[in-house]
């Protein structure tokens, strides 16, 4: 299961509309590389708006109307990127602006927040100590500590933040950190190449090796069927139950929680089974097709492909989870777009079950590089229906196709659509 968290990059609109600097009056011929300029950008031909305003600022080295309008096209540059979830690139394009203007703190902050974003950490924490008592600095440093399990260091950056103004979710990111903390202050730690773990002192001696070896394998065949390998550190919890819904209140059904960090209930468990060795697997994809996706993802396919990871190596005979399908009431696709979470365990049962089977049929049918195309797609920001017609271009499809041909070979109606 995955968190109904998504990476939100609204600030950058408000905060780059904050940085139209002072221009003042220039040359003729800069005015019409400004002008040519404009005309580029309001067509979305950032990158040659840029080649242009360049040229005519090795020209023209003085003229303040063309380092404005260059400095803004980087910046317009860095805003889509990060609407995009292109974090590195927009990180560039905020130092290629601060190289314009080199005494502007707020080129800092956005650079260093991208970075964040890219979870590139120890760059970003670089860059945002620079800013001192800044709120949004602050906030950021916070996340940062947040993010790499240093959760004293998260309250004590927010705290300073909180009377600063700035983030209105501040005092839930506090309150979350603090619900946190005597839970994880009891808690042990490993590590692996790629995975830190912390896990409850009373597991069994030996349980988390086995967790991180399993995370390893996870790493590289699920990396594998979806196209990537991150190379960020990946934070993974393992509690008791009771802790566990504690800290994440999540359903009682839930098996798992991908929030930015894996976060796993174990209970009784003594050794590793066939069932964790699976759960581990889901929940490691989720890690996966957040990162491709951005976040755009809808729910269907985000815990369809998770199940396709977890059944594999759990070894349960899918035919019979999918049996059912031809008896029971197909979900619109629209109820299965949005979180799971919400649902009652019967609810949640079919919504997986569903998930499951058109996901599935379209890996069998149109096979893994396909499904990569479509989550990359998803990353550009666009609806399912066009990441789907344009994964499947080679097959003529849409998703109204697909949903047809997944009805057909469940034996059902073609023509009754689930919408």
């Amino acid at each position: 299961m995955r968190s109904t968290g998504s990476i939100a990059v609204v600030m950058f609109g408000l905060l780059c509309s904050l940085l139209l600097l002072p221009v003042r009056a220039g040359a003729g011929d800069a005015a019409s590389v400004s002008a040519d300029a404009k005309t580029l950008i309001q067509a979305g031909q950032y990158d040659k708006a840029i080649e242009e305003l360049r040229a005519g600022f090795s020209l023209f080295p003085y003229n303040e109307n063309l380092r404005h309008d260059l400095a803004q096209a980087y910046l317009s540059l860095a805003q889509r990127n990060m609407n995009l979830s292109r974090f590195p690139e927009a990180a560039e394009n905020y130092a290629q602006a601060r190289e314009l203007y080199p005494d502007e703190s707020r080129f800092t902050l956005l650079r260093g927040v991208a970075l964040y974003f890219a979870k590139n950490f120890d760059s970003a924490r670089a860059e945002l100590n620079q800013l001192g008592e800044s709120a949004e600095a602050l906030t950021y440093l916070g996340k940062i500590c947040y993010d790499t399990g240093d959760l004293n260091g998260a309250l004590d950056n927010w705290r300073r933040a909180e009377p600063l103004g700035g983030d209105p979710g501040i005092k839930k990111l506090i309150a979350k950190a603090e619900r946190e903390l005597p839970v994880e202050s009891r808690m042990d730690k490993g590590y692996s190449s790629m995975f830190d773990i912390t896990f409850d002192a009373e597991l069994p001696p030996g349980l988390s090796s086995e967790v991180l070896d399993a995370l390893e394998t996870a790493y590289n065949s699920v990396g594998t069927d979806l196209g990537l390998f991150p190379s960020a550190r990946i934070p993974v919890l393992l509690y008791t139950k009771q802790e566990y819904s504690s800290v994440t209140n999540g359903p009682d059904w839930s098996g798992g929680l991908y929030d930015g960090k894996i976060r796993l209930p174990l209970g009784g468990i003594t050794k590793m089974t066939p069932q964790l060795r699976g759960v581990l697997f889901h929940e490691f994809t989720h890690v996966l097709i957040a990162e491709i996706t951005g976040g755009n993802v809808p729910t269907w396919l985000n815990e369809g492909l998770a199940q396709i990871e977890e059944y594999r190596e759990y070894g349960t005979a899918m035919a019979a989870h999918g049996a059912p399908l031809a008896k029971e009431k197909l979900l619109p696709l629209g109820a299965l777009s949005g979180s799971f979470i919400g649902l009652d365990r019967e609810g949640a049962g079919a919504a997986y079950r569903q998930s499951y089977s058109l996901t599935s049929f379209m890996v069998q049918r149109y096979g893994w590089y396909a499904m990569q195309n479509v989550l990359k797609n998803l990353k550009d920001r666009v609806k399912i229906e066009v990441a789907v017609s344009k994964a499947l271009a080679d097959w003529s499809l849409d998703m109204p196709g697909v949903l047809r041909e997944w009805r057909e070979s469940l034996g059902l109606p073609a023509e009754a659509q689930a919408q």
